[in-house]
């Protein structure tokens, strides 16, 4: 072979190599320069301040206050993730945490994770002046994500390691229990598995309340001394929910709920018998939710949410309108506004409803970009038709270098 023709397939080589790195870079470089802000703060917004629980999954779990134009007021670490948050009356906020390296194990090997409540006073420096914890036999999935005082002074506590909800008084003892699997089929040991993952309960009247059951698309409704009286999705209708979070009840006929794996959050308001969708949102300042995992209805009439992945918290109208965001790196549990979820904000009568349809996804693609953002943290704008580029390059690159080479 002519050592002129060797160059030729060298130099077409080299330039099928430079012409796929050139067009993935190029996309990247013009998405990333086009991409809205993640943080916007417009004159008027007059909430003194926002409390967000932040899980993370790089780096260690903290609890940040952000002011009204999204700057940190204070922040505090000392835990593998937070997930719940409420502020209280006196300025202090109640939490709940995992942690590693106790050596307190009960039947586990030391060191070991324990997860629980704390509750943390900013002033005069962030410092936690409560803790209750129990050991867990991993901090994957088996957390306690949601708490709560009830009138009585006692704890309402979401264990998603036992999969129950239960009380516990101001001694430690727990005073009331429920546990899932009072409805629902249960392997031998709830601990060892992701059964059903309780990641929610809310106290929404006399001895009644909410609790989110992720894993089997259902919230319930709990009476104290009876068990579960109502469902929502009852079934399990992923169009309907799919994985959700931290839901909200509105009133008798209405919930507010994080729609996680849909990417999105919806009202669903009960007619007939049914729960059906009544108001939705799947994006905010042009960029799309990303596994949003909290969404509270302010007294206002707005709507706050936690954009998980996107690593931040906004605030939209009924209409779906962008009113203010933040940046909470990284991955942001839930964020609360002083007093907390309760009272919530009314209702919407459907008359504003803004049920969006969502963006086109690559199936494949969209899968694997969200399966790498819960392990490394990635650019908001980074969207799945770039993974699919980048493959598609994949082709000219190898092609161009197996040609120089062979050259």
């Amino acid at each position: 072979m002519s050592p002129r023709f060797d160059d030729s397939r060298r130099r077409l080589g080299a330039a099928l190599v430079a012409g796929a790195v050139l067009v993935v870079a190029l996309s990247l470089a013009v998405s990333a320069a086009l991409a809205p802000p993640i943080s916007t703060a417009p004159a008027g917004n007059a909430s003194d301040r926002t409390v967000v629980g932040v899980q993370s999954t790089t780096t260690q779990g903290r609890l940040v206050a952000l002011g009204p134009d999204g700057s940190e007021l204070w922040s505090y670490g000392n835990a593998a993730s937070y997930h719940d948050v409420t502020p209280l009356a006196n300025g202090s906020v109640l939490t709940t945490f995992v942690e590693h390296g106790y050596s307190r194990c009960g039947p586990y090997d030391a060191p070991c994770s324990r997860t629980g409540v704390r509750i943390v006073d900013p002033e005069p420096e962030p410092q936690v002046v409560y803790e209750w914890t129990f050991p867990v036999r991993t901090s994957k999935n088996s957390e306690v994500h949601d708490a709560e005082f009830l009138p009585s002074g006692e704890l309402l506590v979401a264990d998603m390691d036992r999969e129950r909800v239960f009380t516990l008084a101001p001694n430690g003892s727990v005073t009331w229990q429920w546990n899932a699997s009072a409805r629902y089929d249960a392997p031998a040991d709830p601990t060892t598995t992701d059964w059903l993952h309780v990641n929610d309960v809310d106290r929404i009247g006399e001895d009644r309340f909410l609790v989110s059951v992720r894993n089997a698309n259902e919230l319930v409704v709990l009476e104290r001394g009876r068990g579960v009286v109502d469902v929502v999705n009852e079934g399990g209708d992923p169009t309907v929910l799919n994985r959700q979070h931290n839901p909200q009840w509105l009133g008798p006929d209405a919930v507010l709920v994080a729609d996680s794996e849909n990417d999105r959050v919806v009202e669903l308001h009960e007619r007939g018998g049914k729960w059906r969708v009544a108001w939705a949102a799947d994006h905010a300042g042009g960029i799309g939710f990303d596994w949003p995992r909290d969404a509270d209805r302010l007294a206002n009439g707005h709507t706050l949410v936690t954009d998980s992945r996107n690593n931040r918290v906004v605030e939209l109208n009924a209409s779906g309108g962008l009113v203010w965001s933040a940046r909470v790196p990284t991955v942001p549990y839930e964020a609360d506004r002083p007093p907390g979820e309760y009272p919530a904000g009314a209702a919407y009568d459907g008359a504003n409803a803004s049920v969006d349809g969502g963006d086109l996804q690559l199936p494949l693609f969209a899968y694997l970009l969200a399966s790498a953002r819960h392990v490394v943290a990635l650019p908001y704008w980074l969207a799945d038709w770039h993974l699919a580029l980048a493959t598609a390059a994949l082709v000219p690159f190898l092609a161009g270098c197996w040609l120089f080479v062979r050259g």
